[in-house]
């Protein structure tokens, strides 16, 4: 991580901090995607390279943010970042519906990010999958990349 990012990680939490100050309760996720945006409009045209999702449960309810270094802020159900964000597009797009069980939905994940995680070299090799939820987060899984696209190839076949 830079030392840029360990500045805006920085101002970001400081932004939430003086937020619940002022307001005597904690930020939601819209006005903590807001805030990140704006300080990406304040570094709009230096050559920064960021796309984050931020995500959380408040009082609207569950909300997923996409963020970049634009300022471009974007509602939604469902996105991808990074190097491979266009591979797991591919995959989630094909095997998405409505109707998902949640473990049907932490496979898709899963299968996602591996096929995503497979084609950058500089991901790790690791998928790391969460679950947001009213109560917090939970860490479905952590699993090596290349364990899992042998699994998947041999389902092909």
């Amino acid at each position: 991580m830079s030392l840029f990012s360990k500045i805006v990680e920085c101002s970001f939490k400081s932004g939430f901090r003086l937020y619940k100050l002022r307001n005597k309760q904690r930020i939601s996720v819209s006005a903590a995607s807001k805030l990140l945006s704006n300080m990406m409009l304040g570094y709009r045209g230096m050559g920064l390279s960021m796309g984050s999702m931020i995500c959380g449960w408040d009082k609207q309810g569950p909300g997923l943010y996409y963020v970049d270094d634009n300022g471009t802020r974007l509602s939604g159900r469902m996105f991808s970042t990074g190097c491979g964000n266009s591979y797991a597009y591919g995959v989630v797009d094909s095997g998405y519906r409505e109707d998902m069980t949640v473990e049907e939905a932490y496979e898709l994940g899963r299968r996602g990010i591996a096929h995503a995680t497979h084609r950058d070299a500089y991901s790790g090799g690791v998928v790391n999958l969460y679950h947001m939820q009213e109560d917090g987060w939970i860490k479905v899984c952590k699993e090596d990349v290349s364990e899992l696209i042998h699994k998947y190839k041999k389902g092909m076949f």
